[in-house]
């Protein structure tokens, strides 16, 4: 069953989803690209799924994606969308940390909910590694919650190789840290 008839009919059943999940994230069908104007509501659409960003996130989100699309020259960010036939199956944002030498942010990756644990956010870290390696990075950053919600995030970055190297606590609100993971990549 293609992916984008499994993800147009939400939510899948879990037939559906074990199908996706089985799926190399290789298929020859998929590919990881950079961003084009008609990704920008289907990436939206991903982050809303997965039910665990507020409106301010959300917000920011959309901010960094229009800066891309309509500010071509720019090189803050940098977005990459996992493809499967025209159908945006998870993204990237990254971009180089300004003031410093070969660190890069990395400001989201997201999956659609349907597909985590089926190899499109390794292989879209994996893509944010070969990257940065390839414009002289040498240190990546990512910044996540400690809330409940975000445990199968902090997860991803732990089994990616991203170490827990500062905690803030009640950062964004109380009782909610700032937990920032940092991976160095190895030549």
């Amino acid at each position: 069953m293609p992916v984008a008839e499994a993800i147009a009919n939400r939510p899948p059943d879990p037939g559906e989803v074990a199908a996706l999940r089985r799926r190399s994230p290789v298929d020859h069908a998929r590919r990881i690209r950079p961003l084009i104007p008609s990704d920008r509501e289907q990436i939206l659409q991903i982050l809303e799924l997965t039910e665990v960003f507020s409106p301010e996130e959300l917000a920011i989100a959309r901010e960094l994606i229009d800066t891309v699309l309509t500010q071509p020259d720019q090189q803050d960010y940098r977005i990459h969308v996992y493809d499967d036939g025209g159908t945006v199956l998870g993204y990237t944002c990254i971009g180089p940390t300004p003031g410093t030498e070969g660190t890069f942010d990395l400001y989201w990756i997201a999956v659609h909910p349907a597909l985590h644990g089926s190899g499109v956010g390794r292989a879209l870290d994996a893509h944010i590694d070969t990257t940065i390696r390839s414009q002289g990075g040498r240190l990546v950053i990512a910044e996540t919650s400690s809330r409940p919600e975000y445990e199968a995030t902090r997860a991803f970055y732990r089994g990616r190789g991203y170490d827990e190297r500062a905690r803030i606590p009640s950062y964004y609100r109380p009782g909610d840290d700032l937990i920032v993971y940092v991976k160095y990549l190895h030549s």
